[in-house]
């Protein structure tokens, strides 16, 4: 459990340093370094990726175990609404902690949570690093995620405030719970799973850099993103984004030929011609 304690220590402090620095940050900035955390998410992802399945055999049958895991994830989590429940913890750890009467700084709060809880716990270190931990002490794969987190959870909060600290209590759990059970998950893991299981927690860590920088974008807590997303703390009205892409498009399509036969009536009543500029 040392290893699982510094982890915490160390995302204390860099949440911690997060928040002061980005107190001083303006909107626009914050807004420019949730970009570039969504870039480096992503490319920390993609490269986790490659690193699992290089060297392994029948890689196209393991990436449809990842696909199916996905699905399967995805399926489950939305009959069981775990992204639900995971922004109604987030909400209710903002509103005996945090007390804000500000909307838009409990939806950050709930951000930073969920995002940091996903980012933290997701990943071969976290299962390995635990398993070595529980079993026989040796923290060092810990300590190195722990120094990676804290860098982390300094970048993430000076754009999401104070709710990645929160994600302590999921990085307790999670990485607590495996040492402690280190000795039946070390001969349940093989090679082969794991690394279908650090490909899989990958591509859900590209699907938050990919929603990180929009606020209002869809979430990944029930294993990956939807269409619709959930507004609110009980998370019960649904936005059809899509279908409010294409009503943009067609507006906007709509707005432009006004405009021209506009133009093209103007150009008629000053020169009596029926051609326009364009013809």
């Amino acid at each position: 459990m040392v290893g699982t304690i510094l982890n915490v220590v160390t995302v204390l402090v860099g949440t911690a340093l997060g928040v002061t620095l980005g107190n001083r940050l303006s909107a626009r900035m914050r807004e420019t370094v949730l970009i570039g955390l969504g870039l480096s998410t992503t490319g920390y992802a993609v490269l986790n990726i490659v690193d699992a399945m290089a060297g392994q055999q029948n890689a196209p049958f393991k990436f449809i175990v990842i696909l199916l895991s996905v699905l399967l994830g995805g399926v489950v989590g939305e009959l069981l609404d775990l992204d639900g429940a995971l922004n109604c913890f987030g909400a209710a750890l903002e509103r005996r902690f945090a007390k804000s009467e500000d909307a838009e700084r409990t939806a950050r709060f709930i951000r930073g949570y969920v995002a940091a809880s996903l980012v933290f716990c997701v990943g071969p270190m976290t299962i390995l690093g635990s398993i070595q931990d529980g079993l026989n002490g040796d923290y060092s794969l810990l300590a190195i995620k722990s120094t990676l987190d804290g860098f982390a959870a300094l970048a993430f909060a000076a754009s999401l405030g104070v709710g990645v600290g929160f994600s302590i209590i999921t990085i307790v759990v999670v990485q607590g719970g495996i040492a402690l059970l280190a000795g039946q998950l070390q001969s349940w893991f093989t090679s082969p799973m794991l690394a279908v299981l650090s490909a899989t927690g990958a591509l859900l860590i590209i699907g938050i850099g990919l929603t990180l920088p929009r606020p209002e974008a869809d979430s990944v807590g029930e294993l990956f993103a939807r269409v619709g997303d959930r507004a609110g703390h009980g998370g019960c009205a649904r936005r059809t984004g899509v279908a409010r892409l294409c009503l943009a498009i067609l507006l906007s399509s709509a707005e432009d030929q006004a405009d021209r036969r506009a133009q093209e009536g103007e150009l008629f009543r000053a020169t009596g011609s029926p051609k326009s500029a364009g013809r």
